[in-house]
């Protein structure tokens, strides 16, 4: 699963000790070389569907990490980009990589649950980040994303369908969230990463509750599954522009923990 030039099995159990902010700090500079990285075919899927409704001018990549989306919106918006992560040393990496010639692009370091924009973009993308929120903490953070786009901006990330129990992968993400969730009961800080607790059903009605139209649309280049669902998502949430009010809608709701990356790039 890990390259030559990613993390010793050491270095992993240290960063698996510390606070999730120091724990990336401590892993950024290998970052890229684990299987944490969202996968540059997700990258250009949704590059691909997003297409559709742009051009944009500004984006935000939300928790940004070493700064893959940021290249995603780069291709997208005509103006800025900005990514936003709380580890510093995941922004290092991402500034070392900053893609040129394209938008400006500017890198924040702030925690996406009090983000300090306001009605500054046109598109925001997320990664694999969603995993390090607690359910409780989803509304309030989907509020920000609201409250720093425009009228009619975008809000997009995309989720995998959760595997079947019937699949390794079940089992693989159950244990994991099972030795997380001791790991916090016996250890000081917690690190907070849990692939199981965004379930899709529950993340569209907080969604809509912050405000947001929300649309799910299929990513075509991942197939579907055996009874026809499809293996990826893209979640699409609107804010209404200015005189529209924000009515759920979409096709395909469904319920089930999202796969996801770690953490937010």
């Amino acid at each position: 699963m890990f390259s030559p030039e990613g993390p010793t099995l050491r270095e992993l159990a240290v960063q698996a000790l510390s606070s999730v902010e120091h724990g990336y700090d401590l892993l950024a500079p290998k970052f890229d070389h684990t299987p944490f990285r969202t996968p540059d075919s997700v990258l250009e899927a949704v590059a691909s569907a997003l297409e559709d409704s742009g051009p944009y001018d500004d984006g935000l990549d939300l928790c940004c990490g070493t700064g893959a989306g940021v290249e995603v919106l780069a291709t997208l918006c005509r103006a800025g980009v900005t990514g936003v992560d709380f580890s510093a040393g995941m922004l290092d990496v991402a500034r070392a990589r900053t893609p040129a010639p394209g938008p400006r692009v500017s890198w924040v370091r702030a925690d996406a649950r009090a983000l300090p924009f306001t009605a500054a973009f046109d598109l925001v993308v997320s990664f694999g980040a969603f995993g390090h929120f607690l359910p409780r903490e989803l509304p309030g953070l989907f509020a920000r994303v609201h409250g720093a786009l425009r009228p009619g901006g975008r809000f997009a990330f995309p989720v995998l369908a959760p595997p079947r129990p019937s699949s390794p992968a079940f089992w693989m993400l159950l244990g994991f969230d099972a030795a997380m969730r001791v790991r916090n009961a016996v250890w000081r800080p917690p690190f907070v990463m849990y692939y199981r607790a965004f379930r899709l059903g529950e993340v569209r009605r907080a969604l809509e509750a912050a405000g947001f139209s929300v649309t799910l649309r299929a990513l075509p280049e991942f197939g579907a599954r055996g009874d026809g669902s499809p293996r990826v998502r893209l979640v699409e949430a609107v804010r209404a522009a200015d005189g529209e009010g924000a009515a759920g809608v979409g096709s395909g709701a469904g319920s089930g923990s999202a796969a996801v990356r770690p953490p937010g790039a």
